[in-house]
């Protein structure tokens, strides 16, 4: 739901959810950044400040890095040894926390990604919760082209670097591995350390692994 979001003009005209990001460094260079209103940066470590724009409210503490271009929404927590790596952005209400990686993804209103998470090439969606330690690996064993099985049709995504989707409201456990290309539907539970791939129903609850592969219909 982007309806709230106050960066909602980066989806338009996108007809599959992949290619918002082929939108992001684009829409960033459209955009007049380097506003900076974010709280206690004092010891925060920005690299090309003027590309990098953050919200009235937001708190970004001593020893967190960050990489324009990005843009940070609102009364966000930029927690100490965040690593945003650019071509990032993050609406309102969000929380990167310590050690947590992020490049080239989406953050929507409330998404929470505290502890030690490597967000790449992925969107995040409304009051997502990622556990301890998640991982949205993004680049195939053998780096190819990342492909979406749905419905016995095969999508061409025509991306090398892809990594996850989450829809609303989901909930990651710990040490949770999302694979290339990995869709979650809203409500979805992951049971912590497993590895997932492929497009996952909403209202699911991940308990092994034996069988979560396409299970939308």
């Amino acid at each position: 739901d982007i309806s709230g979001f106050p960066f909602q003009d980066l989806f338009h005209e996108c007809k599959t959810v992949w290619q918002v990001l082929q939108n992001i460094e684009p829409y960033l260079k459209k955009r007049m950044l380097g506003l900076n209103e974010s709280e206690n940066q004092q010891y925060a470590y920005f690299t090309n400040p003027d590309t990098i724009s953050i919200g009235e409210g937001t708190i970004v503490e001593p020893g967190a890095y960050i990489k324009g271009p990005c843009l940070i929404g609102k009364n966000c927590h930029i927690r100490h040894g965040a690593y945003i790596r650019g071509n990032v952005i993050i609406g309102d209400n969000c929380v990167v926390g310590h050690t947590t990686e992020l490049k080239h993804s989406i953050l929507l209103n409330h998404a929470h990604a505290a502890h030690f998470a490597y967000v790449g090439d992925s969107i995040i969606g409304n009051y997502v919760n990622l556990g301890a330690g998640v991982k949205c690996a993004n680049l195939r064993l053998d780096g190819g082209e990342i492909v979406v099985k749905y419905r016995d049709k095969t999508h061409q995504t025509g991306l090398r670097k892809f990594g996850a989707i989450i829809g609303d409201f989901c909930q990651v456990g710990c040490n949770v591995v999302l694979n290339p290309g990995t869709h979650l539907g809203k409500h979805v539970h992951v049971n912590p350390c497993m590895s997932i791939v492929g497009v996952i129903a909403e209202k699911s609850h991940i308990k092994n692994t034996t069988t979560v592969v396409n299970t939308a219909e």
